[in-house]
Order: C-alpha cells, then structure tokens, then sequence
C-alpha cells in the first residue's frame, strides 16, 4: 500500500513554498487535478485487494482534505499579503501640502444672517427659530390679522389644501416664541419666508431676520436708537443718514419704514418696524398694561445686494461660481 503520510509531506511542503497566487493554483492542479497525484493514487486502488480498498480509500480521503485545506489556508495568507502590500505602496502622506485646492467660503447670505445676528446679539437678542410650514393663527390671526383684514392681501400667500400655508414672514416665531416663554423677551428670528413673487428684486423663497424687544417701559426712542446703530455698523458707515417714514403694519402701533441714504443721494428702505400692536400680545396671553415692546423686519437680499453692491437679487440664487467666489 501507497504511503499517505508520505504523500501528505510532500503536498504540504509544495504548498508553503508557494511564493504567490498563481504559483499555489499549480500546486492544486499537480495534486488535485484530474492528472493529479490524489487521482492517481484513487485510480492505483483497483490493484488493491477488496481487504485493502477500504483502508486505503479512507487515508485518500483523509489526504485529498487535509492537502485542500492547506491550499485554502495559504491562498488566505498570500491574498493577505498582497493586500498589504498593495496599501503600503498605495499609502498617502496626509501631511503634505495639497496641490491646487480651493477653499470654500460662506454664502453671501449667510455671512449677511450671521453679521446681523452678531451685531444685534450685542445689544442682548437670542436666535429664536420655528417651522416654515404654519398655519393661520401664528402667520396672520395672533399678528392681528383677521381673516376680513384687508392686509391679508399684502401677502400673496402659498396654502396648502389642509389650512397649512408657507409662513410669509417669520413674525410667527415671534408668536410661539412669546406663547412659550412670555414677557420679558429679545429675540431674532431669522429664516426662509415665501411669498408669490418673482422678479428682478422678489423671488417666491427669501430670508427675513424679524426682531422682538418686550420688557417694562420700551419706548419708540428705544427703537429708533437701536436700529439707527444698527445701520451704521451694518454698513460700516459710522456718518449714514436714516431716517423714519410713518408707515402701517397691522401689527405695530406706530408703525414706521427706515430708509438709508444710498450712494448718489437716493433714499432706500431697508425695514419696517414699530412699537408692538396691544392686540399681539394679548393673543399670546401677555398684559399690554405691564409689558410693552418693539419689532422690526428686514429683508436680508436687500441688505446683502446694498451692502455687496449687487443689482439683481436673482444672482444669489442661481450659484454662479464667478460671483460666489468673491465672498470666500
């Protein structure tokens, strides 16, 4: 009878001497092909004897396992290798400079958000949000706003068929803000508003920063004096002619717009504010006879198109890298 232990050596040494991939699959072919030693040696066995078949049928299979397992075994610890190698000539130095790469900077917008929130959070106001979805009572009814006021048609509203609309300011926050938490208060509100307008200086999604300031003995001086401030740091022009118009906001009283005085000498409006309507803060369950306050609006493209110096309201919107990339 054929010496298995013997065969086995010899397969197990040819198999560990296998210096890569190709060279292990030669050493399955030799052994386990169909001209292999294993089929010889099963092919051998008809020469046996019936005793000895059995026997020695056993130790082949017991061979043709044990030679397939260490192929298996050595084919994971070359595929491992050459992984590893591959990685170590692929490795990049994270520490080396980069080659032509730009950095990106904030949208014009945004820088415009975050420097009005700036400079207002000197004077103690808190960022305040809220959903852009809303429904009648926070966008129009507690501002004031009955379903019969003709101010209703100041805004050209986008509903939706449940009684949800897009909130057409953010005075809404305001609301939920002083619902939630009560008087005093000094917030911002700033966000997306949506309105039914599109043109050279309107699109139907814009940003507004509203502000709300309720506390004992808040004055219309109050107001003038920190939004005139405000201006000037704005645009850093510490000499900036403001002025106040009498205007009507059905949820302020007085109500006024501020204008600056642009380049050239023209009057440019730039918000709307006024001394908060007593209705307004009884819908939010605040006494009007112990709590008084201001609020203001502005349209944040119009104070970025003044202060960036650009014309169409329309080029913050359509993400032309040529204009974008002046604000990085």
């Amino acid at each position: 009878m054929i010496d298995t232990e013997e065969q086995l050596a010899r397969a197990l040494e040819a198999v560990a001497g296998a210096a890569d991939l190709k060279a292990l699959d030669d050493v399955r072919v030799g052994w386990m092909g169909k001209k292999g030693h294993i089929t010889d040696l099963m092919k051998s066995m008809g020469s046996l004897t019936a005793e000895e078949r059995p026997v020695m049928g056993q130790k082949v299979n017991d061979l043709k396992r044990a030679v397939a397992a260490s192929i298996e075994d050595r084919k994971t610890a070359l595929a491992d290798d050459a992984l590893r190698e591959k990685l170590l000539a692929e490795t990049v130095d994270v520490t080396l400079a980069g080659t032509g790469q730009q950095s990106g900077g904030l949208h014009p917008v945004t820088q415009t958000i975050e420097r009005i929130t700036s400079l207002f959070g000197q004077l103690g106001f808190t960022v305040a949000e809220g959903p852009e979805i809303e429904n009648d009572f926070y966008n129009f009814e507690a501002l004031n706003i009955p379903a019969h006021h003709p101010a209703r048609a100041m805004h050209d509203t986008f509903y939706f068929g449940d009684g949800k609309l897009l909130r057409t300011h953010t005075s809404s926050v305001q609301i939920r803000h002083m619902q939630n938490n009560g008087a005093p208060c000094r917030v911002l509100s700033p966000g997306r508003v949506y309105r039914c307008d599109s043109d050279q200086t309107h699109t139907p999604m814009f940003h507004q920063v509203e502000g709300l300031y309720i506390d004992k003995h808040v004055s219309f001086s109050d107001l003038m004096g920190h939004l005139e401030q405000f201006l000037k740091l704005f645009f850093d022009q510490g000499d900036m002619e403001v002025r106040f118009r009498p205007s009507y906001f059905p949820f302020t009283e007085p109500s006024t717009e501020v204008d600056v005085r642009a380049p050239g000498g023209k009057w440019v409006e730039v918000l709307g504010s006024g001394l908060v309507h007593p209705n307004v803060l009884r819908a939010v369950g605040v006494d009007p006879n112990e709590f008084q306050g201001y609020a203001f609006g502005l349209g944040v493209e119009r104070l970025a198109m003044m202060r960036y110096g650009a014309d169409d309201l329309r080029v913050f919107f359509e993400n032309d890298v040529r204009f974008l990339s002046q604000f990085r």
